[in-house]
């Protein structure tokens, strides 16, 4: 294999120096291209998953690609260096620049760093754990069984968009409390498809009118402000808001340590969050879930025993397999803040990029043996390695809505394996497809299903 942007044999990485005695650790950093960083950022933006494996291979487990939206960036895909680089602390490590915050807005969890990531997620966290996300499952099943009621029956069909629907209408409700209205202008929301695609480009945030992306996006954004203001407005001139349960009405009661309220500007930058992290990745991931279990017609007949017993062990390893071998993120990733910081033998300076490739984690044999295989039975009755498994980050900056998600996917799939016959499939697996942050089954995750007339007992 050549260098990207090369076409020299592959030279061996030198090994890394000690550390001096006196004038502390030298910089050491990992193997990678020296040259052709705009050829690399073309390739790496045309087929990130395909440019982290060849330079995995050549390489090494670590190794550094200089890319233009973050310069010289290091790819981690060993647990041991992604647990040193989740429990650095923050004046060593810090938040990943740029990032979707310049999409979501100034307060989004992906734009804040440090005390005030901190303050915010201390004040967002309760609402999505515990017997409060349990709450939701009557939503989730609702809207699944609303829109799997309009499926064909003995023909082919792509499940992405159905899912889509499904997770953007149970957020929509669970989360904003949206109805009526605005529940309507909501179901449509371009901003999020249109901006999951500008958060790969490394183009500057100009307003050139409706006719560029950016001109629109911020269009769509003034809508969708102007919608949560109305929702704010609405909840609070509720005299039942402490009664009611949307994740809205809790942002709107919280109060930070000093009693102050969220601003509403806070309050949209969040639930655009919220909505753009937590609608396309789920939906994604269940349609790839349809995907897999059709091609492994053992573990969907169990996973259909299980559903009409009432269980769901093997049901949740599905889906952390699923997560495991079809990761819909692909990366993550954060900034050195320090002077320098030491991640096992490498010691990397202020402002490099250090990027935790999932993928690569996920598919290595040392981590996961036989990664290649599906194999939902890996995890039934065992919780993942929080540094092996990291479909949702990790550390400080794990995804908040890593429970309700979770979830989600859980009762969507019980509803569905309760009330359908789904037919399993020897057509070859679905190629990966790139939406822009997220990856998706190329054919949108194909299904075949009958409604079931006889059931277990449920």
């Amino acid at each position: 294999m050549t260098d990207l942007a090369t076409n020299a044999p592959p030279t061996p990485p030198t090994p890394p120096k000690p550390p001096s005695p006196v004038t502390g650790p030298a910089l050491r950093i990992p193997p990678g291209p020296r040259h052709g960083t705009r050829l690399n950022g073309f390739a790496f933006a045309a087929n990130r998953r395909r440019v982290t494996e060849r330079m995995h291979r050549r390489y090494g487990p670590t190794f550094r690609l200089r890319l233009p939206a973050w310069g010289d960036a290091v790819f981690l895909s060993e647990p041991a260096l992604v647990k040193q680089l989740f429990t650095a602390s923050p004046e060593l490590i810090g938040n990943m620049e740029p990032n979707l915050g310049r999409v979501l807005g100034p307060s989004s969890f992906f734009n804040l760093d440090g005390e005030a990531h901190k303050r915010q997620r201390k004040l967002l966290l309760p609402p999505f754990h515990g017997r409060r996300v349990l709450s939701y499952e009557g939503i989730i099943e609702e809207e699944t069984r609303r829109e799997a009621a309009g499926w064909p029956e003995g023909e082919p069909f792509q499940t992405l968009e159905s899912m889509m629907r499904i997770t953007l209408n149970a957020i929509l409700r669970a989360v904003f409390g949206a109805q009526g209205e605005e529940f309507e202008a909501l179901r449509r929301p371009p901003m999020v498809t249109l901006g999951s695609r500008l958060t790969i480009l490394p183009g500057p945030q100009l307003d050139l009118g409706w006719f560029s992306p950016w001109g629109r996006y911020h269009r769509y954004r003034r809508e969708f402000d102007s919608i949560v203001d109305r929702l704010i407005a609405t909840a609070q001139a509720d005299p039942d808001l402490d009664q009611r349960n949307d994740i809205l009405s809790l942002m709107l009661q919280a109060r930070y340590d000093d009693g102050e309220a969220m601003p509403p500007r806070a309050v949209a930058d969040q639930l655009l969050t919220l909505l753009a992290a937590g609608h396309e990745t789920t939906a994604t991931t269940l349609a790839w879930a349809i995907e897999r279990i059709r091609r492994h017609p053992l573990i969907l007949e169990r996973l259909v025993a299980e559903a009409d017993e009432g269980g769901s062990q093997l049901r949740k390893a599905t889906v952390t397999e699923v997560q495991r071998t079809r990761p819909v993120i692909d990366l993550t990733g954060r900034k050195v803040k320090g002077e320098s910081v030491a991640l096992g033998p490498w010691v990397l300076p202020r402002g490099y990029a250090v990027m935790v490739s999932i993928s690569l984690i996920h598919d290595d044999d040392s981590v996961f043996p036989n990664a290649a295989v599906f194999d939902p039975d890996r995890f039934v009755g065992v919780n993942p390695d929080t540094y092996s498994w990291v479909p949702f980050g990790g550390g400080t900056r794990r995804c908040i809505g890593a429970a309700f998600a979770a979830m989600e996917m859980d009762v969507v799939l019980r509803t569905l394996l309760h009330d359908f016959e789904m037919a399993s499939t020897d057509e070859p697996d679905e190629r990966w497809h790139s939406r822009g942050v997220a990856w998706a089954p190329a054919d949108g995750g194909m299904a075949v299903v009958r409604r079931r007339t006889t059931r277990g007992e449920s």
